[in-house]
Formats: structure tokens, C-alpha cells, sequence
């Protein structure tokens, strides 16, 4: 009897954690200002892929947060339209996720007002992002670079999210969000708001290096740096190839420096085992060509990112598809955001008469 009791708790214990961990409601979201890169897809796309399996997922055009930089109407509608494409050609499924457009949800400009009473000019002031943006751009610090904790912080309490995938500049951001969601909570004696939790990827993430030798890929460091999943081969085969490289080993088994570091890391991305052995060895024995190595690189780059670039042209050409599949979300997202704007009301004191 002893015996089968404790099975029966063993059970149910991996059944509780089973639960716990299909429970999971996750937000992210991603400024449009652009082609996704290899970064974006390894950082982070290819992680929200296999989250879509498991957990119940918000993934949206953060087309809000782009606004404080005063992009024009034009530019701001193809981004979008780009991201969106983008989005879906790598796999995300609007069947699986709830895939969505942040300005087709005005409840979250409702809630970023509520949350904005209750931010303090002190806190928002202290944001690191902040203070870099002042120092990148002193002639553009409007209310919204200011505040852009609290509309980060209604994206996710919106949903009432659990846990949301950051990056290390995204940290202090989504303390904040814990930080309100807990004073909401304090402030109207209420258990409401979750305080949301970073989700860890663990060993999953992927840094990606740029091609120019130093630090990740990014489109801030310059065209050259990244490698567009939109990109058509000659241009890809030219960036490559302009990858900053040294002088070549001299002595057997010789530390990499940062830039054949780099160059290998991607190789690693793309490339077979066996591919990346043999440089390796040529590496280790002195007879690396640098040039082989990246006509090699390229061509392997070539192959992995085709099939993206014809399926993004696929679906940016598709206007009903993306139409639907914006509708789809709008229609999925305003059902939970309405719910949680209703209920925020009515905590605060706005009730019908």
C-alpha cells in the first residue's frame, strides 16, 4: 500500500509540474524597423517557434514603440508588413500563437495610461535605456522614450502574462513591469496583475557575431554587418567575403582571435560538422585560406537562407493572406485585452451606472 501511494504522489506530482509548465502565457514583442536578420532568428525566432508547441503565446508588431523615433506613415506601414512576413516565413503559425499588430489593440493604450498615473518621474528617469537615448538623441527626448517602460509594461500585463523572453537590455524594463504590476495590486488591495517572470532559455540562445569582427549582429552597426534572411545571394556572397578577418595562424593550435572567432561561430550556424572540422584542422595546422573558408561560408549561408527569402517573398506578395491573418489575431487579442481592460476599470472605480 506504502509503495502504491507513493507512485500514485510521484504521479501526481510530475502531473502538477506538467500543469505548471503548460501554463505558461508568454509575450514578446518586436519593433518593426526592418529585415530580420540571422540575429533575430537564432536570438529569438527560432526560440518562439518550438514556445508556440508548448505554451500559450502573444507575439506582436511592437508598431507603438516605434512612433518615438517618428518614422512616416509610409515607412512605418511597410515595416510593419515586412515584420509580419517575416515573422510567419520563419514559422510562427497565427493557428498555434495569437500573432498580432500593437496598434490594432487600443486597450493597450488604455492600460499604458492607467499604468503612466501610478510611474513616478523619478523611476523613469533612471531607466538605463533611457538615459542613453538623451545622450543618442538630445534633440528628440519626448514623453515616450520616457514612458516606454510603462507601454512595455501594458504589452505584457494586458495578457497578464507569466513570463516574457528578454535580452540583458531588456531586463530593467521588465522589472519595471513587476515593479507595476505589484504597486497596481498594492495600490487597490487586489491579487491581480501576475508579476511576470523572464523566461530562460537556457544553453537555447544563440549569439550571433556581425561580420565586421566585433560584437553581435544588429542593424544599428550597419548593413554590412548583418546577414538579412531577405538577402539575395551575390549580396550575401559580397558581405561575406568582406568579413574582417587577421593575418592567419602562425604556430599549430593557436588561439583564434575575435574575428576568425567570429567567422567560425557562424560557419557553426550554417555549415555541416564535417565542414566545419575541416577548417578546423586547417586552422590548427597553419593552412587556413581565409578565402576558401568564406566562399565555403557563403555558399552554406546561401543555402540555409533561400528557402527563407523565397517564402517571405511568397508571403509579402500575398495581401489577402496577411490581411487574414491580422484580422485573425486582432480579432483573438482584443478578446483577452478586453476582458482585463473591464476588470482594471472596475478594480480602480470606472462602473457603470
Amino acid at each position: 500500500m506504502f509503495y502504491f501511494t507513493l507512485y500514485e504522489n510521484i504521479l501526481s506530482l510530475q502531473s502538477i509540474k506538467i500543469r505548471i509548465r503548460m501554463n505558461k502565457l508568454i509575450v514578446s514583442g518586436m519593433r518593426p524597423t526592418g529585415n530580420l536578420h540571422l540575429g533575430s532568428y537564432f536570438g529569438a525566432l527560432k526560440s518562439f517557434i518550438s514556445l508556440q508547441e508548448e505554451h500559450k503565446c502573444y507575439f506582436f508588431i511592437a508598431d507603438y514603440h516605434s512612433l518615438t523615433t517618428h518614422p512616416n506613415p509610409k515607412d512605418l506601414h511597410n515595416n510593419v508588413r515586412i515584420i509580419l512576413s517575416q515573422y510567419l516565413a520563419c514559422g510562427l503559425d497565427p493557428n498555434k500563437a495569437t500573432i498580432y499588430v500593437q496598434s490594432e489593440v487600443p486597450e493597450i493604450s488604455e492600460l499604458y495610461m492607467y499604468l503612466n498615473m501610478n510611474a513616478y518621474l523619478g523611476e523613469l528617469e533612471r531607466v538605463t535605456s533611457f538615459k542613453d537615448k538623451v545622450r543618442q538623441q538630445p534633440d528628440n527626448v519626448n514623453a515616450g522614450l520616457l514612458t516606454y517602460p510603462t507601454l512595455m509594461a501594458a504589452d505584457i500585463l494586458i495578457h497578464k502574462a507569466t513570463h516574457v523572453p528578454v535580452g540583458k537590455d531588456q531586463e530593467q524594463h521588465l522589472e519595471m513591469t513587476r515593479t507595476f504590476a505589484g504597486r497596481f495590486n498594492r495600490m487597490y488591495n487586489v491579487d491581480y496583475f501576475p508579476e511576470p517572470l523572464a523566461y530562460n532559455f537556457g544553453n537555447e540562445l544563440v549569439k550571433v557575431p556581425g561580420l565586421d569582427g566585433s560584437g553581435k549582429m544588429g542593424k544599428s552597426e550597419g548593413e554590412g554587418n548583418a546577414v538579412f534572411l531577405i538577402d539575395e545571394p551575390e549580396v550575401l556572397r559580397k558581405k561575406i567575403m568582406r568579413a574582417k578577418t587577421d593575418s592567419g595562424p602562425t604556430t599549430p593550435n593557436e588561439p583564434k582571435t575575435q574575428e576568425i572567432e567570429n567567422i567560425f561561430s557562424l560557419m557553426k550556424l550554417v555549415s555541416s560538422n564535417d565542414t566545419v572540422s575541416f577548417f578546423e584542422e586547417k586552422y590548427n595546422d597553419c593552412s587556413i585560406r581565409y578565402g576558401d573558408m568564406k566562399k565555403q561560408l557563403a555558399e552554406d549561408m546561401i543555402a540555409f537562407t533561400t528557402p527563407f527569402r523565397e517564402r517571405i517573398l511568397e508571403i509579402e506578395n500575398n495581401s489577402e493572406y496577411l490581411k487574414q491573418v491580422v484580422n485573425q489575431g486582432s480579432e483573438k487579442v482584443r478578446e483577452s485585452a478586453r476582458k482585463t481592460i473591464k476588470e482594471v476599470r472596475e478594480i480602480i472605480g470606472f462602473k457603470p451606472f
